[in-house]
């Protein structure tokens, strides 16, 4: 098992930034990407990036493109998310994922955190 735990959410104006953390703990060494999702009010769950540890090669959603980074601190096993530029249409539950690879679906990452809240006001 994997456990994984989020922290960096919260309430911020429209054009700030927000960094979240993801932490893994337990079998790690079966995690090849950590990524993450999100879920606004009445939406789907979508993709917003994914970090490869192999390849250290990143994906990103059209939507976060050129505002968002992802990186990962290997020997913390940690991945991180640089959040810039927010805006409204970002306020969401933000999911840290863990599987074997890369992928935009959620059922190919076998492990989730709770959820962080990210509001952000206009």
């Amino acid at each position: 098992q994997v456990q994984l735990v989020e922290s960096g959410g919260g309430l911020v104006q429209a054009g700030g930034s927000l960094r979240l953390s993801c932490a893994a703990s337990g079998r790690t060494f079966s995690v090849g990407a950590m990524g993450w999702f999100r879920q606004a009010p009445g939406n789907e769950r979508e993709f917003v990036a994914v970090f490869n540890r192999a390849y250290i090669s990143t994906v990103y959603a059209d939507v976060v493109k050129g505002r968002f980074t992802i990186s990962s601190d290997t020997e913390k096993n940690t991945v991180y998310l640089q959040m810039n530029s927010l805006q409204p249409e970002d306020t969401a539950v933000y999911y840290c994922a863990a599987g074997p690879g890369i992928s935009y679906r959620q059922q190919a990452y076998p492990y989730w955190g709770q959820g962080t809240q990210v509001t952000v006001s206009s």
